[in-house]
């Protein structure tokens, strides 16, 4: 029963990682790279539920407060930090980082490190008695945190590709604090279990998407026009 849930709890890291990996088909990133991003991201865990455990015992908020509190700064802005920390750390100076994508390829594995671990212990451990945890968690969860994690990489891109100082620490502050808001909103929406809320979960899920996969198809688009850039010049 504990492999079932385990498979469960991270099939759905491995399939995204997949195809994520794919993605980045021109200048694919090494796996070594990769595979310590997700591992460290994995290990964010870790300083992470030190620091939440610590903002839970002084929140001093109650009703709809102190669920915004968890919401965004126990749950958003913590883990967000921490996984961004992770590609600060381990990608954001490598020479392997050399295209817009990347920032999208190393935040997404950060962050499906940290899904992982995360997802391991809802599943195997906190509800090991209901598959529909899983199920679930495998549909929203686990996809959220990589439609955070395009956000952070887009903007962390845009931060390291701009020359003019001013406007890449803008870009650099909203890599934190853009998906700590996109991660809080989506935990509150299910949390305040607000009726009005709850009806635009779906159309707020819809919109991450679309405008994730925006991002997305436009750093691809990017790396390939760079890729052929590489290309015609070589031929010359």
């Amino acid at each position: 029963m504990v492999t079932r849930l385990f498979v469960i709890a991270v099939t759905p890291s491995i399939a995204i990682a997949i195809g994520l990996y794919l993605t980045d088909r021109y200048d694919r990133e090494p796996l070594s790279l990769l595979a310590k991003v997700f591992v460290l991201g994995a290990l964010s865990v870790i300083p992470v539920l030190v620091v939440q455990r610590l903002l839970l015992s002084i929140n001093i908020f109650a009703g709809l407060l102190g669920i915004a509190f968890v919401s965004f700064i126990v749950a958003g802005l913590t883990e967000e930090y921490f996984k961004r920390a992770v590609v600060l750390y381990t990608a954001y100076r490598s020479k392997h980082f050399n295209e817009k994508l990347d920032g999208i390829i190393y935040c997404g594995f950060s962050a499906l490190g940290f899904a992982t671990v995360e997802n391991i212990m809802y599943v195997v451990f906190r509800f090991s008695s209901n598959y529909y945890v899983g199920i679930m968690r495998g549909i929203l969860s686990v996809p959220a945190h990589i439609l955070f994690a395009v956000t952070m990489g887009y903007y962390l891109s845009l931060a390291k590709y701009t020359e003019e100082e001013e406007v890449k620490r803008k870009y650099f502050q909203r890599s934190l604090y853009i998906p700590a808001i996109f991660h809080g909103l989506f935990n509150f929406i299910l949390m305040a279990q607000i009726p009005l809320l709850m009806v635009l979960f779906i159309p707020y899920v819809i919109y991450l998407w679309r405008l994730n996969l925006i991002r997305l198809n436009q750093y691809t688009k990017h790396s390939r026009d760079q890729f052929n850039r590489i290309i015609e010049d070589e031929d010359q």
